[in-house]
């Protein structure tokens, strides 16, 4: 109870930080920026000095309303030549800020690599950059929430602030397309219809939040780890999952140097995903007579969820109940759908983000189901 009051209230912005500036105000210029892009190249200002417009939207990977404006934010740009509008996108999000839990909707955190992963596989027809190691461009724009849009004219002065419309849910049609009025506007040499909007979205990370980070990650250290026999009735059961949640299955041993690498990793998953339909399940194959060294690797490396120890000699049956195309070797890793059958299989080390692709194309993005 004491870790989901102090999430609801990390969720809820209630939790005092120092950091929140003020929103640049409409009238004033743009500041300046020198900021890398996922191209590697610094950024300026100036770098952009040939469109007419310039709209700048501070946006994040791991964001549900970030991506679903992704899409719309695309064609925006395609809409306009390069002489009429430019988009830039921003991601100020500190890594140091971004909790674990906060990521159950995304493959990706809010880290520079990350921002590649996403700009790919979205495909991003605009320059995307980084400036989340010192914020200092968004401590001088002021965004509230990802995304958070900022239009400037020729002369790189704020004539909209706020959100790109009026509908979160890219399935359905909005009625105010704010940005889009207010970019139409300019060019057309006409006011601005309205200057400023809210800005609905993931409130923005800042440094300051790597206290709230810390406590959850000290809230995650204390829960209890267990780890009970199980025989190969057990395992049956555990890849039939009877329920309703998405079962990552990991068969590890003390003695195998590559479960010992990869499992803090199958750890970070679960506090990824665990808020959802998801659950890690983990199997040692140590000697039942190594139950106590097997906890003791899973107590330190925080293993609170549910933990099994092979009971039987006869590793054989166990594989064969596991996988029957398994060919024994450790570690291995299932992803098991409700009703019992394998959507991902990998023997050897994992590879971080692609379990995480694969547990997302099962789970969805915040929208996958209003389609």
């Amino acid at each position: 109870m004491k870790y989901l009051i102090f999430f609801l209230a990390l969720a809820a912005g209630s939790l005092s930080h120092a950091e929140d500036p003020e929103t640049l105000a409409i009238g004033k210029p743009a500041p300046d920026f020198r900021l890398q892009g996922i191209d590697g190249k610094i950024y300026s200002l100036d770098d952009f000095s040939g469109a007419q417009v310039l709209t700048i939207i501070f946006t994040a990977n791991h964001c549900p309303t970030a991506q679903a404006y992704e899409k719309r934010i695309i064609q925006m740009s395609a809409d306009y030549t390069l002489k009429q509008m430019q988009v830039v996108a921003i991601s100020s999000n500190s890594t140091k800020g971004v909790c674990l839990e906060e990521l159950g909707y995304s493959d990706l955190n809010d880290s520079y690599e990350g921002m590649k992963i996403r700009a790919k596989d979205a495909g991003f027809n605009f320059p995307y950059l980084y400036d989340g190691d010192d914020q200092k461009t968004a401590l001088a724009y002021g965004p509230t929430a990802t995304p958070h849009v900022f239009i400037f004219d020729r002369d790189r002065i704020l004539r909209y602030t706020g959100r790109i419309d009026d509908m979160e849910n890219p399935y359905l049609q909005p009625t105010s397309l704010d940005a889009r009025n207010a970019i139409d506007a300019l060019l057309s040499g006409k006011p601005v219809p309205v200057e400023k909007t809210k800005s609905f979205g993931c409130s923005m990370k800042w440094i300051s939040k790597a206290e709230w980070k810390a406590k959850l990650d000290e809230e995650w250290s204390n829960r209890p780890v267990k780890l009970d026999g199980i025989n190969v009735a057990g395992i049956r059961t555990l890849m039939e999952n009877p329920g309703r949640k998405y079962r990552l299955i990991n068969i590890w041993a003390t003695w195998c140097g590559p479960c010992i690498i990869e499992f803090p990793n199958i750890v970070e998953i679960q506090r990824m995903y665990g808020n959802r339909n998801f659950e890690v399940v983990s199997v040692s194959m140590d000697s039942y007579s190594k139950r106590e060294d097997a906890l003791e690797f899973l107590d330190a490396r925080n293993a609170a969820f549910a933990n099994y120890i092979y009971n039987s000699d006869n590793k054989y049956e166990m594989i064969e109940a596991v996988d029957p195309d398994w060919s024994g070797n450790l570690p291995y890793t299932v992803l098991v759908a409700p009703g019992g059958q394998i959507v991902y299989r990998h023997d050897g080390i994992i590879e971080p983000m692609e379990v995480r692709k694969a547990i997302i194309s099962q789970l969805g993005r915040y929208f996958a189901d209003d389609r």
